[in-house]
């Protein structure tokens, strides 16, 4: 059966859901799983809930984005802040080079993260940076 899964299988034949396929990120030939990243971020003290997708790039094919939720009077974050959260403790290609802080994501009426519609958003975000 093809679900689109990733999951892992423990010693008893029990599998977690890891991820989707259609999720994972493809960087200068590393693969990227975005909720290995969104748990990490979880980490931040500042952060309440994280969503990672991956954006075009010319030059590594794609990059990370990261779409976080900060707790209530937490200072914006942003790229560098992160950057410098996460040096040394996660691979650098798994570092976000683009940050987006929401106060929501985008949601299907069943609560599950609309990351289609995020990437669509993230799109044009990026074009009016450049």
């Amino acid at each position: 059966m093809h679900t689109g899964d990733i999951d892992v299988m423990d010693q008893d034949g029990y599998a977690q859901i890891t991820g989707r396929i259609e999720d994972m990120v493809i960087r200068s030939g590393e693969n990227i799983y975005p909720r290995e990243v969104e748990e990490f971020l979880c980490t931040h003290p500042d952060i309440v809930d994280a969503q990672v997708i991956g954006v075009p790039s010319e030059k590594y094919g794609e990059e990370l984005m990261a779409w976080l939720r900060l707790r209530d009077g937490a200072p914006a974050l942003t790229a560098e802040a992160i950057l410098e959260f996460a040096d040394g403790k996660i691979s650098r290609h798994k570092i976000p080079r683009y940050v987006h802080v929401v106060d929501e994501f985008p949601m299907t009426v069943t609560g599950q993260v609309r990351k289609v519609e995020m990437r669509e958003e993230a799109l044009k975000l990026l074009d009016l940076e450049r």
